[in-house]
């Protein structure tokens, strides 16, 4: 059968990524891209440590970022993102900022990380109070706080699961839950839940009808900052971060108000 008449493969745009050696949630990044792009993942190497602030230290080492990039940039993506919350923030500020720079002189035409990108989105949806929910233990979650908090937005509420390990297996009910756990009416301008390996794409919409307020979710600001460094857009359905429409809420009934009382009762 004759089938040069398809033209061969049509031009690929590309998102490398660097990923934590335990990371599952591949399919889960795949679902905020659009079809003219390709992902394209390597992982850190492996250490026999638990999820905790000496993990998120050493899969963020500049040595291993370099080797990374290096690695992807073989098949020449526009953009580079290391897709780590904990690994990204553990630092601060400056670390952060630190990563970025080194992934760039090891070759990353951009660069982005997990919590740059959360900040960039605070900073798009203008959130000045946020509420956290983390799989992490107190002491990993206290360093997010203390991230957020250095770059001038409030902490109002958090919740965290305390798990040291297997994250991708929790299921999105206990996510919902802890999104509810945190968000206290009216307090919160936006709920952000942490780490690359917890599961978040399907309740997003969900918990922003419900809480109506933005939620964001670790992968999902590591996407969106990466294919806007590539001037397109992620994919998603009815997100406020994706979808300016999306950033609107319909004005509350007095029998929602009083549900809502009544839960909370």
């Amino acid at each position: 059968m004759e089938v040069s008449f398809l033209g061969g493969p049509r031009p690929q745009r590309g998102v490398g990524v660097v990923a934590p050696f335990d990371f599952a949630l591949d399919r889960e990044l795949w679902r905020w891209v659009p079809d003219e792009v390709s992902l394209h993942l390597t992982r850190t190497p492996f250490v026999p440590v638990e999820v905790s602030l000496d993990l998120a230290r050493l899969v963020s080492e500049h040595e291993t970022l370099g080797d990374a990039v290096r690695a992807l940039t073989a098949v020449a993506p526009e953009v580079i993102g290391y897709a780590c919350t904990s690994g990204s923030f553990v630092g601060g500020i400056a670390g952060e900022r630190a990563m970025c720079a080194a992934m760039s002189l090891a070759g990353a035409p951009a660069a982005v990380t997990t919590s740059g990108a959360l900040l960039e989105a605070l900073t798009e949806l203008g959130v000045r109070r946020v509420a956290l929910v983390t799989p992490y233990t107190v002491s990993v979650t206290r360093v997010l706080q203390e991230y957020v908090a250095e770059a001038g937005v409030q902490v109002t509420g958090c919740a965290f699961m305390g798990l040291t390990r297997e994250i991708w297996r929790v299921p999105y009910r206990d996510v919902v839950a802890m999104a509810r756990q945190a968000v206290r009416p009216g307090a919160a301008d936006a709920l952000f839940i942490s780490c690359t390996n917890l599961p978040t794409y399907d309740v997003i919409p969900q918990l922003e009808a419900e809480l109506r307020i933005p939620v964001l979710s670790a992968n999902q600001v590591t996407m969106w900052a990466a294919l806007r460094r590539m001037g397109t857009r992620a994919v998603g359905p009815y997100q406020a971060l994706l979808d300016e429409s999306a950033r609107v809420w319909p004005p509350v009934l007095p029998e929602e108000q009083q549900e809502h009382q009544e839960g909370a009762s």
